[in-house]
C-alpha cells in the first residue's frame, strides 16, 4: 500500500514509517497541515494517518478535504484525544478508524490491511486472479496452487497490476505508487524495468500465463 502518514511528532513518525516499510508499504511522512494539503492534491494513496491535532490546522479538516475531493483513500485517525465525542466526529465524517495513542504498530498495520482489501478487492481474505492466489496478510502468491517466492517490490507490484487490471498504468504512476518520495533518486525507469523483468520471469517459470503488457512508450497492461 501507499501510504500518508500526518503526525507532528517525529520520534511516532519515524517508528510508524520504519515497521510499515519493513512490511513492505510504500510511507510518505509530513508534520503540519499545510505540507498534507500539498501532497493529498498532487497524489493518490491507498490509505491516510493523519493526526487530528496539527500545529497548524487540524485533522479533521484535512480528512473532510479528502472526502470532498472524492478520493478512495481510506482514512485512520490516530490521537491522544480518548473523548467518546471525538470518535463519534472522525468517524462521521469518513474516517475508517480511529486508534487513540498510544497504540500497537501492529494493530495500525492490522487496520491498514483491512483498508486494503476493501478498497482494492472488496474485503476478500484472498485474491484470486485466474491461475493466480494471494494471500494479502500473509504476502504469499501461489500460481497453479504452487508457492512462488517475491521480494517485497515484486509483491506490491504484483498486487498493484492486479489492482489496476486492464488499465494503462504509466511508468511514472507506476513508480510514484510503489517507491514514493524517492522515485527521484533515479536516474530512470530502469529500477521498474528490472523488478517487472523479475516477477514476470518467476510467475512464468511455474505456469502463470503472460498477463504483464508492454505499452511501447507509456507503460503496461495487466491483462489477458
Amino acid at each position: 500500500m501507499k501510504i500518508l502518514i500526518i503526525e507532528d511528532e517525529k520520534s511516532l513518525t519515524d517508528s510508524i514509517v520504519g515497521y510499515l516499510v519493513d512490511d513492505g508499504h510504500v510511507c510518505e511522512a509530513v508534520y503540519n497541515y499545510n505540507d498534507s494539503i500539498e501532497k493529498i492534491e498532487l497524489y493518490e494513496y491507498d490509505c491516510i494517518v493523519v493526526d487530528i491535532n496539527l500545529p497548524d490546522g487540524s485533522g479533521l479538516d484535512i480528512i473532510r478535504r479528502v472526502k470532498r475531493s472524492s478520493k478512495s483513500s481510506g482514512i485512520i485517525i490516530i490521537s491522544a484525544r480518548n473523548s467518546l465525542e471525538n470518535k463519534i466526529e472522525g468517524l462521521d465524517i469518513g474516517a475508517d478508524h480511529y486508534l487513540t495513542k498510544p497504540f500497537h504498530l501492529a494493530e495500525l498495520n492490522a487496520h491498514l490491511k483491512s483498508i486494503n482489501r476493501r478498497i482494492n478487492f472488496n474485503g476478500n481474505e484472498q485474491i484470486i486472479f485466474n491461475e493466480i492466489r494471494l494471500l494479502p496478510n500473509e504476502h504469499q502468491v501461489f500460481v497453479c496452487e504452487k508457492e512462488v517466492k517475491l521480494t517485497k517490490k515484486e509483491y506490491e507490484l504484483l498486487v498493484f497490476f492486479i489492482s489496476n487490471k486492464k488499465k494503462l498504468i504509466t511508468k511514472s504512476g507506476l513508480a510514484e505508487h510503489l517507491w514514493g518520495d524517492y522515485m527521484d533518486m533515479a536516474d530512470s525507469y530502469d529500477f521498474i524495468y528490472t523488478h517487472i523483468k523479475n516477477l514476470r520471469s518467476k510467475l512464468l517459470k511455474e505456469g502463470c500465463a503472460d498477463y504483464i503488457k508492454t505499452v511501447y512508450g507509456v507503460g503496461y497492461k495487466f491483462d489477458l
